[in-house]
C-alpha cells in the first residue's frame, strides 16, 4: 500500500496525518474522544478549503480571498466542537446563526494545506480539517499527497471472461489498479477491435443511476446506450472509473444532492461543499487505454473535458456524440451542464 492510500485509510477512520509540516485529523470522522486526547484544550484551528471559506462569508478577508487557496480560521471559546461540525456541514447553512466573528489566518504551509484537503477528496471526506501541534505517525511530503489526486499509470490487476446480459458478443473485464492511490477501476472490453480506432465510453462509477436507476442524472441511460452502440458495432472499451460525483464520493455526492433539492443547480452545490465544479482527472483513462494497446479512440462523449483530458495525454481522440432524452427530473442537471461545464451538442 502507497503512503498516500495509507493515509487515505487513516483520514477515513479519523486518525490523525502529518502532510508537510502539517499535522490534521479530519473533522467529520474524529471522535470526541479522539479529540479531547489530541487537543484538550480545544485551541486548534480548522483548516477549509478556499471554497468551503466562501461559502461561509469569509472571502472578504485577505487570507480567505482566493476560492484555490486553503484557509486557516482561528479558534475562539465560542467556536467549540460542535459549531465547528455545523460550520462544515453545508445542510446547516441554510439554518444556522453564527454567534460570533470568524477571523482567517495565513497558512503556514499552504503546499501542505492542499495536500491535506486533496486526501480529505480522495478520503471522500468534507475538506474540513484540525491542525495539530504534535507530528503523527504517519507522514507524507506534500508532494506525495497531492500526486495522489492525479494517477496517471496503472496496472493489471486481473482479467476474466465476463458474459453480459444483453450483449451478445464476447466480454472481458479487466481490473486496474492506480499505482499513486491504489484505486481500482475496470475496462470492459467488448468484442475484439479492427483495424480502427474502437468504440470508447469513459464512464464515472455513478451508484445511484446505474444501479438504483436514479432520474436525477443520465448516467445510467448513457451507459446501457454505450454498450448497444458497442455491441451493434461489434466492438468496443467502457472503461468504468472510481470517480463518484465528479470525483467527490459517495457520501458527499449525496450531500450535494440534497442541496439540490434546496434549489441548488450541480455546480453551486459542489461549490457549496468545498470542491470544485468537477474534481476528475482524465489523464487516468489515458493510462488505463495505454495497458490495453490503445492510443486512438472514437470516444462517445459530450464532455469536452473528457476530450482534452485524453489528447494532453497524448491519445488521439475523434468524438461521438453521446446524447439520451431528458425527463422532468433531470433537465436541470442537462442544462447546467451545457450552460456551466461546456457541455456539447
Amino acid at each position: 500500500m502507497s503512503k498516500a492510500a495509507a493515509a487515505i485509510a487513516a483520514l477515513r477512520a479519523g486518525r490523525p496525518v502529518t502532510v508537510g509540516s502539517l499535522t490534521v485529523v479530519p473533522v467529520e470522522t474524529a471522535t470526541d474522544a479522539l479529540l479531547a486526547e489530541l487537543d484538550p484544550d480545544s485551541r486548534s484551528p480548522l483548516l477549509l478549503s478556499g471554497a468551503r471559506a466562501a461559502a461561509i462569508g469569509l472571502g472578504n478577508q485577505r487570507e480567505a480571498a482566493s476560492t484555490l487557496a486553503p484557509v486557516l480560521v482561528e479558534r475562539s471559546d465560542w467556536l467549540t466542537t460542535g459549531k465547528i461540525r455545523e460550520l462544515v456541514d453545508p445542510a446547516w447553512d441554510f439554518a444556522r446563526f453564527v454567534e460570533g466573528p470568524l477571523r482567517s489566518l495565513p497558512v503556514a504551509d499552504p503546499e501542505a494545506a492542499l495536500g491535506a484537503l486533496t486526501l480529505s477528496r480522495l478520503a471522500g471526506l468534507v475538506p474540513a480539517f484540525w491542525l495539530l501541534d504534535t507530528p503523527a505517525a504517519l507522514a507524507l511530503k506534500s508532494s506525495e499527497a497531492t500526486s495522489a489526486a492525479r494517477p496517471r499509470t496503472v496496472a493489471i490487476a486481473a482479467r476474466a471472461i465476463l458474459p453480459v446480459e444483453g450483449l451478445e458478443v464476447p466480454t472481458q473485464i479487466v481490473a486496474m489498479r492506480a499505482e499513486e492511490d491504489g484505486s481500482e477501476h475496470v475496462a470492459l472490453v467488448i468484442g475484439a477491435p479492427g483495424g480502427k480506432p474502437p468504440l470508447v465510453r469513459l464512464h464515472s462509477e455513478c451508484l445511484t443511476g446505474d444501479v438504483f436507476g436514479s432520474l436525477k442524472c443520465d448516467c445510467g441511460p448513457q451507459l446501457n446506450a454505450a454498450l448497444r452502440l458497442m455491441e451493434a458495432e461489434g466492438s468496443g472499451i467502457l472503461l468504468y472509473l472510481r470517480q463518484e460525483g465528479r470525483g467527490i464520493g459517495l457520501a458527499n455526492k449525496i450531500r450535494a444532492y440534497a442541496l439540490q433539492d434546496r434549489g441548488l443547480d450541480t455546480v453551486e452545490a459542489n461549490r457549496r461543499l468545498g470542491f470544485g465544479d468537477d474534481e476528475r482527472d482524465f489523464a487516468l483513462a489515458a493510462a488505463m487505454l495505454r495497458a490495453l494497446g490503445v492510443e486512438a479512440v472514437r470516444l462517445l462523449t459530450n464532455n469536452p473535458a473528457k476530450i482534452e483530458g485524453l489528447a494532453a495525454a497524448g491519445i488521439a481522440v475523434t468524438r461521438v456524440p453521446h446524447h439520451l432524452p431528458a425527463n422532468p427530473h433531470n433537465a436541470d442537471y442537462l442544462a447546467t451542464k451545457k450552460a456551466k461545464s461546456g457541455h456539447l451538442d
